[in-house]
């Protein structure tokens, strides 16, 4: 993984292309002085930054595992929220209670810096105990001292440390078993206490349309299964949603169906057919920027935005806020359409449909393409991590990039978008196979969630049912959580 990110940071290249931001409805209650912080140097957006390291370094310990890492993302912009709400004229907290909102007098961006650093950092700490020392030093460069316990709530560090607990408090018994305190699980931490059990082991296939764990190489010349990753996070607690099958998308395609054998028959090819930028684009999305989960892709994308439009404080607290509530509960109304119909991945639809047939597909690292017969194709992703462990039906990636796109549409109040990234073909899943070195472009956030959830298709990952109904999905969750958005911010 270090050697993945460092090669990463040195091929990946952002540029801004926009010099202005749109003053929206929603951005009323928000300082506009021309003097103070904005862009990076403003301290909400140097705290993204620092979450974004640490899920980085989370990403590092554990491997992937989206859904907590969303969820910990999620919560963090919530606790910043809700103390910086008690600087402004308008806003309204989520969990704080019980603190009043300051005078007027003290909305200033020094009490505002303080508030919001003292939140962020008790709730890193809580959700990243491991980097505590590191969240500990950056307070310190801040000029903030990380030992102050303080629960006034008339100071901007009590404010700040409230917010936080108030945070974590609530969020105790969501449903995520963070302490792994459900009942009937052994103490482990995020320990699956629905007992999901998949229909089809991994090495019998009896029900092909139901998903099927696959055998990953461990690195060591040896080989692993990993079971379904947080089965039942359909059952955490959303943030905005009233539940997470709110929005719950009807069947996928099935077995028998001419959809699904005409979408099968697509990824196959698809992928002998990939270019280098597709290649870069299926390595890009799947990885993300710095190896932080998708909510942490969307997490960077906002970034680009604060930049590009040189925010200030309050208007990244704002934002970050939204983008990341609504990609926490996508993860959850996503993960709760695919524990309903624990539908099959292209990997074993594949073998289903072209077994003793010859097909083209990728071989593996150093191979190349080739032909095989249509049990040995595989999707093009390292061997290491050969697809994602859990049911296919929706996709999580265009699930959350439909979301957090249409969220950052709505606040910004333009789908503008205007990134780029540039990066090798193969850097990332076949180094003994380099392709040409592309440019990827990003013109509008809805054609970055389409080219997001379109590469999952590219990398055989998933059907083009499970793409579109993912865009959906995420497109309505970030609509309800639009209206809860704009009511915490005193929004008519």
């Amino acid at each position: 993984m270090n050697k993945i990110l460092t090669f990463l940071f040195l091929l990946l290249s952002l540029t801004s292309c926009k010099d202005s931001s749109q003053e929206t409805d929603q951005n009323t209650s928000i300082t506009t002085d021309q003097n103070i912080k904005k862009g990076v140097d403003n301290r909400a957006y140097q705290w993204g930054a620092i979450a974004l390291e640490a899920t980085a370094r989370d990403t590092e310990r554990f491997k992937p595992r989206p859904t907590i890492t969303s969820r910990f993302l999620g919560l963090i912009f919530t606790a910043v929220f809700d103390a910086w709400s008690r600087y402004d004229h308008k806003a309204m907290p989520v969990y704080l209670e019980g603190v009043p909102r300051r005078p007027a007098e003290e909305f200033t961006e020094a009490q505002k810096e303080v508030a919001i650093s003292y939140a962020a950092f008790k709730a890193m700490c809580e959700y990243y105990p491991a980097d505590s020392t590191y969240f500990a030093e950056q307070m310190k460069k801040m000029g903030l001292d990380p030992s102050d316990k303080n629960m006034d709530p008339t100071t901007p560090a009590g404010i700040g440390n409230l917010a936080a607990k108030a945070v974590i408090d609530a969020r105790r018994n969501d449903g995520s078993n963070q302490y792994g305190n459900q009942s009937s699980t052994p103490g482990e931490a995020y320990f699956d206490y629905t007992n999901y059990q998949p229909v089809n082991n991994v090495d019998n296939n009896t029900d092909i349309n139901r998903w099927q764990p696959k055998y990953f190489d461990d690195g060591q010349g040896g080989k692993f299964a990993p079971s379904c990753l947080t089965p039942f996070w359909q059952h955490v607690e959303p943030i905005a949603l009233q539940s997470a099958d709110q929005f719950r998308p009807g069947p996928p395609p099935m077995i028998g169906s001419d959809q699904l054998k005409e979408e099968v028959k697509e990824v196959v090819e698809l992928q002998q057919n990939l270019s280098d930028e597709q290649k870069a684009l299926v390595e890009f999305m799947r990885d993300g920027p710095q190896s932080v989960q998708q909510a942490g892709h969307w997490l960077k994308f906002a970034q680009d935005v604060s930049r590009r439009d040189q925010h200030t404080l309050d208007q990244d607290v704002s934002m970050y806020f939204y983008n990341q509530i609504v990609a926490m509960d996508a993860f959850i109304a996503s993960w709760d359409a695919k524990m309903h119909y624990d539908f099959a991945r292209p990997f074993a639809l594949v073998h289903h449909y072209y077994g003793g047939k010859t097909i083209t597909g990728w071989a593996g690292e150093g191979q190349g393409f080739k032909k095989m017969d249509g049990n040995q194709w595989r999707p093009y992703s390292p061997a290491t991590f050969l697809c994602p462990p859990f049911p296919s039906y929706v996709s999580g990636h265009s699930t959350i990039s439909g979301g957090c796109a249409e969220a950052l549409k709505l606040w910004t109040g333009s789908d503008e978008f205007g990134e780029s990234v540039t990066l090798t073909a193969g850097a990332l899943t076949d180094p003994y196979e380099l392709g040409e070195t592309v440019t990827l472009h990003f013109p509008t956030f809805t054609q970055t969630a389409e080219m997001a959830g379109k590469s999952r298709v590219l990398g055989g990952y998933h059907i083009e049912a499970d793409n579109v109904a993912g865009l959906k999905l995420g497109r309505d969750v970030a609509h309800e959580a639009w209206s809860f958005y704009k009511k915490h911010m005193g929004i008519n």
